[in-house]
């Protein structure tokens, strides 16, 4: 009999027990204490086979994959003769008449099915090099959906409007990712993409607050192999930089990677100004300014700058 503990503020009703079990062999939740059974009857959602490898599993399993906004066709869609071998199974005759409703199938899909489909395999390859989950994909793919829908997209570069999308995405979502990057993997010059981004924000109705620069700290860190007492200390600056609003007005990226410069001053794992910039993308005049600011607003002085 497999038994199960049920967690939760159930009771029984007969004596008030919390010492509750599940018996998925018989679907029924029975008290411990007085034996009562509270409940019967209860569907079992597991799965009633047994599987050994992953191609077993594939045979057993009756349902297909989620639908996802970020595949042209949502995952819903079937192919004609998306396996050759099948086709091949199938008497010479018979061949020819498949090959051709393989072909009009491609011919007859619309110029937005085409365009989705080349776009989200864009899309597909941005988010892979910038290592985003699939919960800003998604969101990517929904705003692009939004802008092939009003017609946003006429006039523009498909790639621009996918990287408008996905920086307002990673925004949205808490995982930033600075111009630079997102120009590096789209080709598209940043001023193209902060235009798209703007003009998509404004046509799509989206309410994006500014960047914090938080957001950025332990990514930066990472790339510099700084440990986590700096991104700790570097987290205490910021608080202290915000609550003398030494951050408004701002570029987030700048200011993030001041704050990781004094931290790692002050932990002793210094990295040189060069550094700091080139993982940021920012310029070196930007972080000795504000570091400048930061020490002398926040009565650092200790610190030599380097």
């Amino acid at each position: 009999m497999l038994e199960k503990e049920v967690e939760g503020k159930i009771k029984c009703p007969e004596c008030g027990g919390k010492k509750l079990f599940k018996d998925s062999t018989r679907g029924e939740v029975v008290c411990r204490s007085c034996g009562l059974v509270i409940e019967d009857g209860m569907i079992d959602f597991s799965q009633e086979w047994r599987e050994f490898d992953s191609g077993e599993s594939e045979k057993k399993r009756r349902a297909g994959a989620p639908m996802s906004l970020a595949r042209h066709d949502k995952g819903i869609s079937t192919e004609i003769g998306m396996g050759y071998s099948d086709i091949f199974k199938l008497p010479a005759s018979k061949r020819p008449k498949f090959f051709r409703m393989k072909k009009w199938q491609q011919r007859i899909s619309t110029a937005t099915e085409r365009n989705l489909k080349y776009a989200l395999a864009e899309l597909k390859r941005y988010t892979s090099f910038l290592n985003l989950p699939s919960s800003v994909e998604e969101t990517i793919a929904l705003l692009y959906r939004k802008a092939v829908a009003k017609e946003l997209v006429r006039g523009r570069s498909m790639e621009s409007v996918i990287a408008g999308a996905l920086y307002a995405a990673c925004r949205e979502h808490g995982t930033p990712r600075t111009l630079d990057e997102i120009s590096e993997v789209s080709h598209v010059p940043k001023r193209e993409i902060g235009r798209t981004y703007r003009f998509l924000a404004r046509q799509v109705g989206l309410r994006i607050l500014p960047t914090d620069p938080a957001d950025y700290v332990p990514r930066f860190a990472s790339q510099l192999t700084l440990s986590g007492k700096v991104v700790t200390k570097a987290l205490e600056i910021l608080k202290r930089s915000k609550e003398k609003e030494l951050t408004s007005g701002r570029g987030p990226t700048g200011v993030a990677a001041a704050v990781l410069y004094i931290a790692a001053q002050m932990i002793g794992e210094k990295r040189t100004q060069r550094q700091v910039a080139d993982v940021a993308g920012v310029t070196e005049v930007t972080i000795r300014n504000r570091y400048k600011e930061l020490v002398r607003e926040l009565n650092l002085s200790s610190l030599q700058d380097n």
